[in-house]
């Protein structure tokens, strides 16, 4: 095997491939990426055995077709090292060795045969659809931060995707919780699908999210009973599923909350923020003490110090209630408009957040104690 290619192309098919690989593996093998020079594309393959990663890269220069695997993390060091834009050439130099020379470095690389790389080759063509690559980003953005990380309870380690109908209309619905908070945020689809309910794990969600912001266009989706593919540009992502069922979501949603209060998004972002600074961990419930168009805001953390803040706001009654500050500032942070609408009910009942800018995402809060 002998080929050329540009660094920058090849950095970036490596960056996608660290979020893919384990830090430490029991298995050597699932260290190394797979790289395959054939067809006048260089193929990189990354996997955990629960996801695999493909990215192809067409501006290369093959001189010898062949195929090897090599250390991901070593090989991306170096390549991010080399000046940008310079072209770096492979050879195999031996049954275990990958030569990588560019202007005047030379490196002999540690390598593993390409036949012990584990590889799956399944067919995906049952339930296939596409999707706009923005309309999922949003969806995994919106929905990310409410992912549990309670290990006991798996089928919340992950973002629940499923199909919903709203007046003839079918929308993909994505929804997150921790039981503490809960995201729930919907694009509309040009036609009905053929799509089982599915729970995409977490490190799928941050990997997909990575490919996604780097690319416009459209994202084909197809998945069978345990696995998901989503094909991209020039990658391909495929993973195992959550295997569980998620809860009944729609039946936490508040409906009986009928106190609006309005704030300026940014005002209440940074508001927030100021006076979460006394707790340095930001899990400190933050107060609000709300009266008629005013919200007091405020902090006490006993090792620390405590902080408060008056925000002019649209409410028309009393109430005290407390919340998680970390909570506020995630939802805050993923809103589109110039406000922030939360409703609520009284001290103890959970909070319904809202977005004026986008009416297809919903937020709910559980209040704090005390």
């Amino acid at each position: 095997m002998k080929f050329s290619v540009n660094q920058q192309d090849l950095q970036k098919s490596l960056g996608y491939c660290q979020g893919v690989i384990e830090k430490r593996s029991t298995l050597p093998i699932l260290s190394n990426i797979l790289i395959e020079a054939a067809n006048s594309k260089l193929k990189i393959t990354a996997t955990d055995l629960d996801l695999i990663f493909v990215n192809e890269i067409s501006n290369i220069k093959i001189f010898d077709e062949g195929k090897t695997t090599t250390s991901s993390s070593i090989m991306f060091d170096i390549v991010r090292k080399i000046p940008s834009g310079s072209q770096i050439n492979f050879e195999n130099t031996g049954e275990s060795k990958l030569q990588l020379e560019s202007n005047k470095s030379l490196f002999n690389l540690n390598s593993i045969n390409a036949s012990e790389f584990p590889i799956t080759d399944e067919n995906f063509n049952e339930n296939e659809f596409t999707i706009n690559s923005k309309d999922l980003l949003k969806l995994l953005n919106k929905c990310k931060f409410s992912i549990s990380n309670d290990e006991t309870r798996h089928y919340l380690s992950g973002i629940f995707f499923h199909q919903t109908q709203t007046d003839d209309k079918n929308f993909l619905t994505a929804a997150a919780t921790d039981s503490h908070r809960m995201s729930i945020s919907k694009v509309r689809l040009k036609n009905k699908i053929e799509f089982e309910p599915i729970i995409l794990p977490k490190k799928t969600i941050f990997q997909l999210c990575s490919l996604l912001e780097d690319y416009d266009g459209e994202v084909k989706v197809s998945n069978i009973k345990s696995k998901i593919k989503f094909e991209l540009n020039n990658s391909i992502l495929i993973s195992k599923l959550i295997d569980g069922k998620f809860p009944n979501y729609i039946q936490v949603i508040p409906r009986e909350n009928q106190k609006k209060l309005e704030i300026d998004l940014k005002s209440f972002l940074n508001s927030v923020d100021r006076v979460a600074s006394v707790s340095l961990d930001k899990k400190d419930g933050v107060k609000f003490n709300l009266t008629k168009d005013n919200l007091d805001l405020s902090v006490n953390n006993t090792n620390s110090g405590d902080g408060k803040e008056s925000l002019s706001v649209k409410f028309e009654t009393d109430l005290d209630i407390s919340f998680n500050s970390r909570y506020l500032l995630d939802i805050a942070s993923q809103l589109n408009g110039d406000n922030i609408e939360i409703y609520l009910k009284d001290t103890g009942s959970p909070a319904l957040i809202k977005d004026p800018a986008d009416f297809d995402s919903i937020y709910v809060v559980m209040p704090m104690k005390g």
